[in-house]
């Protein structure tokens, strides 16, 4: 597709709605609108046993929702494992000893720009949480793998980057045993 024209039809520090005129391959001439959004890093907590999750009411769905902790920072070079060493320590208190990408994801292609860095955290230990004011009702759990999969296929975890997070993990892990 060629970009033809484009336009901003709302900003703020993490979002921008564009419209784009574009050129199909056929010649044809069409709008297409989309999210620019920061990168994200999701991260998975794993103690050897259990999963470290948190569960924060998200407002689009009307509901509170357990997942990995993760975020984005807006502007700037984006390092997914300084933002993942970041977000773990706000969100839960945890420090992590080893931090590891084990692989980026795109949560919505169609309609955002947004890409997600899935990075797995062990050798972890405990310390207070640094949570912003949006996160004031957040809680958070371990759970252990059983726990996990079952909150999984049972529509408690309903977060695609949480699922696709424990997709990576469950890759890594196989590799590792040398499958």
């Amino acid at each position: 597709m060629e970009t033809i024209g484009t336009r901003e039809i709302y900003s703020n520090r993490w979002i921008t709605l564009r419209e784009d005129r574009v050129r199909q391959a056929d010649g044809e001439e069409t709008i297409y609108a989309f999210l620019e959004k920061a990168d994200f890093a999701v991260v998975i907590p794993w103690d050897g046993e259990r999963f470290h999750l948190v569960e924060q009411y998200r407002y689009p769905l009307r509901r509170r929702c357990w997942e990995f902790p993760g975020g984005a920072v807006p502007g700037g070079e984006f390092d997914p494992i300084a933002v993942a060493r970041q977000e773990l320590r706000e969100e839960t208190g945890l420090r992590a000893g080893q931090l590891t990408l084990l692989g980026k994801v795109s949560p919505a292609p169609a309609t955002s720009t947004q890409y997600g860095y899935v990075v797995l955290a062990t050798e972890l230990t405990e310390g207070p949480h640094e949570r912003e004011p949006s996160e004031r009702d957040m809680e958070s759990a371990w759970f252990t793998r059983g726990e996990l999969e079952d909150m999984i296929s049972t529509g408690v975890i309903i977060d695609a980057d949480t699922v696709a997070a424990y997709s990576f993990l469950l890759l890594h892990e196989r590799r590792g045993a040398g499958n």
